[in-house]
């Protein structure tokens, strides 16, 4: 038997608890693994709230991270011991996923624990963090450099955000930070944010063309504040966008796409490809100062804790990380 957050959907509505369950009820995969640390990112808070239908199958253990060790495996590219980091792939929307003390899953979605990172420090990281890398391994293929200008980092003190700017100022560019959090420009400022920006100044409908700024953005919020990154970035800049904190829609034009030569680069952290996750978490175990997460996920709860911070994190009340010890 073993401990896992379970939510179920009844004809009353959704149910969330701490529950035991027996190895027998785990799902198909060809990988056991027994984790030792989850996280909340903002789909599991959609997830655990029932604030919108992230959940495909019920009943369901949510959390899309985990990082943990593997017990038994019948995959030939993992053995028992080793130590594995999973992000995505429908874990805690189709497949049960990290929010539980034991996991199974397919070997080909682990890539493993880089060394000189513990299981905590990974989930610190999390998703969050791996999609961070993703943005700025991108904006750096797609050629933007430090001496091109400033990025502008939106949803600054989210996960994805935190973990930007800290890669970003590591890798030499200089980092606007966007955020309707006032309070949070010391904490922006220790990851390496250079300017911060009050996020009112993007989040309204803006013109199609407005002075360039920009030559590259990492945007997790989408809506019109994504539109206004784009309308501000130079000519043959690049945006990326990874988020929805704002809204799905995009209400902008094609001018900026057309006339500044500007790249929009979805950036997607769930189906991603091997190569590209090992090339995220490289960056991150060679760029990512480990003492920053101190400051970005420094907050620990245990199982029980997280049906509470996962409304905290809908709520907008949440700073950087939650790291989830399942084992707490």
């Amino acid at each position: 038997m073993f401990s896992a957050l379970l939510i179920n959907k009844t004809d009353a509505g959704q149910t969330v608890e701490v529950t035991q369950l027996d190895e027998a009820q785990l799902p198909e995969g060809d990988v056991v693994i027994e984790v030792a640390y989850s996280t909340l990112n903002y789909k599991d808070g959609l997830a655990i709230t029932g604030r919108s239908p992230v959940v495909r199958k019920w009943p369901m253990v949510p959390g899309i991270d985990l990082a943990g060790t593997v017990v038994e495996s019948s995959n030939p590219d993992w053995k028992a011991g080793d130590a594995v980091v999973l992000n995505g792939w429908g874990v805690g929307e189709v497949h049960w996923g990290g929010l539980a003390q034991k996991a199974k899953l397919k070997g080909e979605w682990l890539v493993p624990l880089p060394a000189g990172i513990s299981a905590r420090q990974a989930m610190a990281i999390g998703t969050a963090g791996y999609t961070a890398a993703l943005c700025v391994e991108a904006l750096e293929q797609a050629g933007v450099t430090p001496d091109k200008g400033e990025v502008l980092v939106t949803g600054a003190t989210g996960g994805v955000g935190s973990v930007a700017i800290a890669l970003l100022a590591k890798a030499g560019f200089t980092v606007a930070a966007s955020s309707g959090k006032a309070s949070e420009a010391e904490y922006l400022q220790q990851l390496g944010a250079s300017t911060i920006i009050d996020r009112n100044e993007l989040s309204a409908p803006g013109k199609p063309m407005q002075k360039e700024r920009w030559a590259g953005v990492v945007d997790s919020v989408g809506s019109h504040t994504l539109a206004n990154a784009c309308a501000q970035t130079r000519y043959g800049g690049v945006v990326t966008a990874c988020g929805l904190a704002q809204g799905m829609d995009f209400p902008a034009s094609v001018a900026p796409f057309i006339l500044r030569g500007v790249s929009l680069l979805g950036i997607d952290s769930v189906m991603a490809p091997k190569a590209k996750r090992l090339a995220a978490w490289a960056r991150l175990a060679r760029d990512l100062d480990l003492a920053k997460l101190d400051v970005i996920g420094g907050q620990e709860i245990g199982l029980s804790g997280a049906v509470d911070a996962a409304t905290q994190l809908m709520d907008g009340k949440v700073r950087g990380r939650i790291v989830v010890n399942v084992n707490k």
